[in-house]
């Protein structure tokens, strides 16, 4: 048989590790700061672009997308051609990719700062760089598609099921959850509103570490693992039961962040249910990892590649394993909103994702650069350092979650709370924050040992950057015979077309009823929308990440309604756009800050936004000086009005004509209430914004006393 010779692109795998290597040591200084500004304070420097409330969704956007996106790029694009036997399908498009790629990072890193925010998890990019991620996925889509599509090996081995199962799922969830009504080029409201805008988000937001942190990481698994320890995957039956069952179990599994919210039960129960079958397809692939390496356990003490692959895959158990439990509702009932959940999520950032990177990176630079790798015990001493670094963060922040949770939770013999004051829970588990900044400490000077490692391998080696190979051509023949699923892979459209299908029903039960069926939302009459002056005012809260530290959804336990007051209801939430219940208490709930025994004077939250620890001794709360310079844009409060009726807001027609009046006689009863406690401040100032929305929290619905 005539053998065809073509050559693999190595230059495009070179430019995205290297992309890789460089955003993720920027990606850890964010989340090392962040770390640091948990107990120092002062370590948010006074300036408004590098708060904790900024400086946390850059960290978060940072790591997934430019540390791990760019490197599960350059393992795409190596593993793809190899086991395709032919070169990608269009170079141009490769660098389309890589450049556009680089260029939504950068906008990011400039605009997640300045505080241009959606303020949802994982998914805060505004609205001009949600196009920009599309039309770079697509490209990225069509690349990896037309490479199937005129491959030379028919059979489509596990790893390009999971690089496909990854891009069209990736492309539903960022399309869905990106609806957004742009009012400026920089700031749009969500198109769902409180209970929907929650169940897309989470549906998103989890699918997101399922489909970006996971799938692509499992195909890499499925070719690096076996060619670092040159041992087959264990199971063929295996990884295709591992495959389908977890692509179509993962995305019914969303709704397990809203357990105890105002999210219906049916929904929360099917989350439950599904996290719970997750275990299964999760360890099948974990078991399948493992049980290639029989044979080769003796050159895991030797090979630096394999010690990371191995923990990077038992990372990957743990983690899947402690992620349905974290799902039980009475297990969430305890972790939710503590650090505990910090801690499982770098279990798996830094344990599976950081890992599994270091691992590939460290058998792809010497193969591409045609030399060994500089020093074996430079990778060990990265890997103890590493390893170190993840046990230093995580089993401190255990120990805070478990403590936060039971110090929320303790009641006297009396039945009153032990703990009464938030701030007697954050000042007790500071020391746990220190230990955690001095675990990524660790891990961080591990990657910058691995940098040095592999430049001086680059430096002894020589680069390929079209590397030759020949392989015959694809026959065109009938399929006849043969196992169904290999009969299967030989159509590579008809398998995208089934994966798509498979991740769209669980998304499609789980959303449609809440859409539809009005009884999953009861309105609540005397829930109305918010003053201009509160909009604005709400604006300035996502703005400066307020949602990273308080939530705004009080469970139905007697240890929350006894400190925050009546348990939230979803129909106190139909006009809020995006919704804003948090995922953490670093500081306490604020759903109903401004009634009952929770409601401060607007000079208290005045002189609390001004220096938060001369008010609440102990604070770890950065001070806000810029609220109190800085004026509303009066301009924007029209375009503001207009977006959110368009969004299902019922303000009156042609009321954004008299907006602006209602805002100033608002803001006037505010500076009166300062005035007369001797404080003098703009009626425009951003701070008499914020005390209006703060104080409207929770005023919607009867309080009990």
């Amino acid at each position: 048989m005539e053998l065809e010779k073509f050559s693999y692109d190595n230059k495009i795998v070179k430019y995205f590790t290297i992309a890789s290597i460089v955003f993720g040591v920027v990606a850890m200084l964010a989340g090392l700061t962040a770390a640091i500004q948990l107990f120092y304070p002062a370590f948010n420097f006074d300036l408004q672009y590098t708060t904790f409330g900024r400086v946390r969704p850059l960290h978060t956007n940072a790591v997934i997308f430019a540390f791990v996106g760019n490197a599960m790029f350059a393992g795409v694009y190596y593993s793809m051609q190899r086991l395709l036997k032919t070169r990608m399908f269009n170079d141009m498009l490769s660098w389309i990719h890589f450049w556009g790629w680089q260029l939504i990072i950068l906008a990011a890193a400039i605009t997640l700062p300045m505080g241009f925010t959606t303020s949802k998890e994982y998914a805060e990019l505004e609205w001009p760089i949600d196009i920009a991620i599309t039309l770079i996925w697509v490209v990225f889509g069509i690349n990896m598609i037309g490479t199937i599509i005129k491959r030379r090996e028919r059979h489509m081995y596990v790893a390009i099921w999971f690089y496909i199962a990854t891009f069209v799922t990736v492309a539903v969830l960022h399309i869905v959850n990106s609806m957004e009504i742009p009012v400026t080029f920089m700031k749009s409201y969500s198109w769902y509103a409180g209970v929907q805008d929650a169940l897309v988000q989470w549906w998103y937001g989890h699918n997101a570490v399922a489909f970006f942190l996971t799938t692509p990481f499992l195909g890499i698994m499925y070719y690096y693992l076996p060619k670092a320890a040159n041992r087959p995957v264990y199971s063929y039956r295996l990884s295709i039961i591992h495959f389908w069952s977890l692509i179509f179990i993962y995305i019914w599994a969303g709704p397990h962040h809203l357990l105890y919210t105002s999210l219906p039960d049916w929904a929360q129960s099917l989350g439950v249910v599904f996290s719970i079958m997750l275990i299964a397809p999760s360890w099948g692939g974990m078991l399948n990892g493992l049980l290639t390496l029989r044979g080769a356990w003796d050159r895991v003490r030797e090979d630096p590649v394999l010690k990371f692959m191995v923990v990077a895959v038992t990372a990957y158990g743990m983690a899947t394993f402690e992620g349905p439990m974290l799902s039980l509702k009475n297990v969430s009932a305890i972790a939710h909103y503590t650090d505990w959940i910090v801690a499982h999520v770098h279990v798996g950032g830094l344990g599976w994702n950081g890992f599994i990177i270091f691992g590939m990176f460290y058998w792809l630079v010497p193969k591409m650069w045609k030399t060994e790798l500089f020093s074996k015990s430079l990778a060990n001493t990265h890997f103890w350092l590493g390893t170190l670094g993840i046990i230093f963060y995580a089993l401190p922040l255990y120990v805070a979650g478990i403590t936060q949770a039971s110090m929320w939770k303790q009641f006297d013999a009396e039945g009153f709370l032990v703990y009464k004051n938030f701030l007697e829970t954050v000042v007790q588990i500071l020391p746990m924050y220190m230990l955690r900044a001095v675990g990524g400490s660790l891990y961080l000077i591990g990657v910058l040992i691995m940098i040095y490692n592999l430049i001086k391998t680059a430096g002894i080696g020589s680069f390929v950057s079209d590397e030759e190979a020949e392989a015959p051509a694809l026959e065109k023949k009938e399929i006849t015979g043969g196992h169904w699923h290999s009969i299967l892979e030989r159509k590579p459209v008809i398998f995208t077309t089934l994966s798509l299908v498979a991740i769209l029903i669980g998304g499609v039960i789980e959303m449609v009823p809440t859409f539809l069926i009005k009884s999953n939302v009861p309105t609540i009459a005397s829930v109305k929308p918010y003053t201009p002056l509160e909009v604005h005012g709400r604006d300035i809260y996502i703005r400066e990440g307020c949602n990273n530290c308080h939530s705004q959804m009080i469970r139905p336990f007697r240890s929350e309604t006894e400190r925050y007051g009546e348990y939230s209801k979803a129909g106190e939430f139909v006009y809020d756009h995006p919704f804003l219940w948090g995922s953490k208490r670093t500081g306490p709930d604020l759903a109903r800050e401004g009634v009952g025994k929770l409601k401060k004077s607007d000079s208290w939250h005045f002189y609390h936004m001004l220096d938060p620890a001369q008010v609440s001794e102990g604070s770890i709360m950065p001070p806000y000086p810029w609220l109190f310079e800085q004026m509303i844009d009066k301009d924007l409060t029209a375009g503001k009005i207009n977006a959110l009726r368009t969004v299902g807001v019922p303000y009156p027609d042609g009321y954004e004509e008299v907006a602006n009046g209602e805002l100033e006689a608002q803001a006037k009863t505010i500076t009166d209430n300062l005035a007369a406690e001797d404080v003098e401040i703009s009626g425009d100032a951003e701070i008499i914004a914020l005390i209006a929305y703060l104080q409207r929290l929770g005023k919607d619905i009867t309080v009990k006393e």
